[in-house]
């Protein structure tokens, strides 16, 4: 027999086969088919709970420290997961997000409609190679130290939104109104919600074998996107869809907080700073910052800040007097009347042009992170700020005015590695680390 068989059949035959495995694994849908699970030591990670305004780590029942956040948004992470060629960038943005210090990100648990990656395609119906990308994000975020805010529906069109669920429901013969506000408080479409939800947390990772309601990966549910009314008149549909809501998902888990996913505007009866608002238009939305987020089965206040499409005939000046005042505004009511954490879930601002040699963007997110830095030395209820929102390269399609690439931003990249720093001095959670120098933190002045 010729001894060169192996090289003229054997092994090209081989080489063909790992070849068609790689195509098929990654560019077709093995939904129907039982891979095995990974096979790996997850890093020990406790859960986040709360204690009075302020987040603590859990840690078998025993509250030990507390945790004050730096995080950001990439919200594009679930899609970017759905085939392998790209999931390297979501690795890739989880990695450099722990390279910066920060510990949470938020992102979209979502995506509704007929797109071929879209996760739920009809009510209860999901896409289960998507569902696989969401596994792939909590996983990866697992592997590097970050835990993730999920948010379950989006108030906006994009990634289907309330209106589709509104779709679903005339589709299928349900009378409704043409106003999405429909979605507060239609019972079909509620149980549209909560068949999605319930879907979600019950969920068993394909990588790792967890449930999502036992994953502390996971930092918190966030009930909507942005929810808004298209009518103030509905803002009691609203109070009573989040009171709703946040019991039932309480009710699947008691592990992970919880939050409404608020702007942070205060209605006209508010008990809160109502002045604080940046123009009439807020209190027209149906939502109050103080009301929202009273509810008994809310953990933490979110609060989004974006000077520059909220006042954006303000000059730099008063951009910086504006959001100087909405933070401290939200600090005291969270403390005060509130007494629960306030978390700055999107903070966004344009890079614009250097002023006194410093960008917009640097001079505004500066003073967010210091009012932060302050309440958090105090003890008080600014419990972080969470960027609006970073990139890696090749996922330009997902950007906005406020999107940006960190490591292509010295100046900014500095600021965001500077808070995680002095923010996790604050909590003590760098005492007694055993890897003290693949810390990104270690050598930073502390604060």
């Amino acid at each position: 027999m010729n001894s060169n068989w192996r090289d003229k059949k054997f092994y090209p035959t081989i080489g063909i086969i790992f070849l068609l495995g790689f195509i098929y694994l990654n560019y077709f849908d093995n939904s129907y088919f039982s891979f095995p699970i990974i096979t790996w030591s997850p890093p020990k990670m406790g859960f986040v709970g709360v204690n009075g305004t302020r987040f603590v780590l859990v840690d078998n029942g025993n509250i030990e420290s507390p945790v004050y956040l730096n995080g950001w948004n990439s919200y594009w992470l679930m899609e970017e997961s759905v085939w392998g060629p790209s999931r390297y960038r979501v690795s890739d943005m989880l990695k450099k997000g722990a390279e910066m210090g920060m510990t949470v990100c938020r992102t979209w648990a979502f995506s509704d409609g007929a797109r071929p990656n879209d996760l739920q395609t009809q009510p209860g119906v999901f896409n289960e190679r998507v569902f696989k990308g969401l596994d792939y994000v909590v996983y990866e975020a697992r592997k590097h130290g970050i835990r993730l805010i999920l948010s379950l529906v989006n108030n906006l069109n994009a990634f289907g939104g309330k209106a589709q669920y509104l779709r679903w429901a005339e589709e299928a013969g349900v009378n409704i109104t043409s106003s999405t506000d429909s979605f507060f408080s239609n019972p079909i479409i509620k149980e549209y919600y909560k068949s999605y939800v319930k879907a979600i947390l019950t969920r068993k990772n394909s990588f790792t074998g967890v449930k999502y309601s036992e994953e502390p990966a996971i930092f918190a549910w966030e009930l909507m996107n942005e929810p808004r009314c298209k009518s103030k008149s509905s803002a009691s549909a609203l109070q009573a869809w989040i009171t709703e809501m946040a019991a039932f998902v309480k009710s699947l888990d008691g592990k992970h907080l919880v939050t409404v996913g608020l702007e942070g505007f205060y209605s006209l009866n508010s008990t809160g700073n109502y002045g604080a608002n940046p123009g009439e238009w807020a209190a027209s939305l149906g939502s109050d910052f103080i009301k929202n987020s009273a509810i008994e089965n809310i953990d933490f206040a979110s609060v989004h800040a974006y000077p520059h499409s909220w006042i954006p005939d303000a000059d730099l000046a008063a951009k910086v007097k504006y959001l100087s005042n909405w933070v401290d505004a939200h600090i005291n009511d969270g403390e005060n009347v509130l007494k629960k954490p306030v978390l700055f879930t999107e903070v966004g601002a344009l890079l614009v042009t250097k002023t006194g040699g410093l960008y917009d963007r640097d001079i505004l997110l500066r003073m967010v992170y210091d009012q932060i830095y302050e309440s958090a030395k105090r003890r008080e209820a600014g419990a972080g700020v969470l960027i609006w929102q970073l990139l890696v390269e090749g996922v330009e399609e997902y950007s906005d005015k406020y999107s940006f690439v960190a490591w292509k931003c010295p100046s900014t990249y500095k600021l965001i590695l500077e808070q995680s720093c002095r923010l996790r001095n604050t909590s003590r959670s760098l005492k007694n680390r055993k890897d003290q120098h693949k810390d990104p933190c270690f050598s930073q002045k502390r604060g």
